[in-house]
């Protein structure tokens, strides 16, 4: 596990090459990625989580109160008031993870909690930004957000052109690798949109070279090694509170 905290009577994890795979849609094996997801889940003490289909969008998949269906719900985020475990897969975007306190919660309510994919696209076409919004709608007034293992901007090397159309829309994210040439900084950019919304990004994840997925041969790539392999950003209660 590359890192496992508790707040709030709430567990976040990010996985790493140990968990393996955890991604269905990349050509593994399916009933092996059900393995590992199960093994996972026990390991945890946790229920089972509830994926999205990831498409780089900004949909989020609201799952409270809802039955895991056949299939996964096509978005790239989702949030859940009733303790469902949430899960997002990445190999170089961002997994990033929110939990929401409610400053007026009533007996046996627990934290509202989300996640996100957040690559190049859907970080610039406001999928935090909806996943905040989507938290806020079920009560959270006091969110904190983890930015999980990415590449970070020192590796993350664009087009020329590419980092200057994304400037155009988030300014400050634009960089320069450590070749000299142009790239762009995701996580420095997610944490300056969490931040300007009010919520707080947890300073476990500030060091982003050391959680850069392109510099750890312990956490998936894809611009690395073209890898079938996802790891996990998971958040999930201690306790859960049953739907009605």
């Amino acid at each position: 596990m590359w890192y496992q905290s508790e707040q709030h009577g709430v567990d976040v994890a990010f996985t790493d090459v140990v968990e393996g795979n955890l991604a269905a849609h990349t050509g593994d094996d399916v009933a092996r990625v059900a393995q590992r997801r199960r093994a996972l889940e026990t390991a945890l003490g946790c229920e089972p989580v509830r994926y999205v289909r990831q498409v780089h969008g900004t949909v989020v998949a609201d799952v409270t109160g809802t039955a895991a269906p056949v299939r996964a719900p096509e978005a790239d985020a989702s949030v859940s008031a009733d303790g469902t475990p949430l899960g997002i897969l990445t190999a170089d975007c961002l997994p990033v993870v929110l939990v929401g306190t409610r400053f007026r919660a009533e007996p046996g309510d627990v934290p509202v909690l989300a996640v996100a994919h957040a690559g190049r696209r859907g970080l610039l076409d406001g999928v935090l930004q909806a996943t905040v919004e989507a938290a806020r709608a079920h009560g959270a007034e006091q969110l904190t957000a983890w930015i999980g293992p990415a590449v970070c901007g020192r590796c993350y090397e664009v087009p020329g052109e590419m980092a200057r159309s994304a400037e155009r829309i988030l300014p400050g994210i634009t960089t320069t690798t450590v070749r000299g040439t142009p790239g762009l900084d995701l996580p420095g950019a997610a944490r300056s949109l969490l931040e300007a919304r009010g919520v707080r990004v947890d300073p476990a994840c500030a060091d982003r070279r050391a959680w850069c997925t392109l510099e750890h041969d312990q956490l998936y790539s894809y611009r690395r090694d073209a890898t079938p392999g996802r790891l996990a950003g998971l958040v999930w209660p201690r306790t859960r509170k049953e739907p009605a």
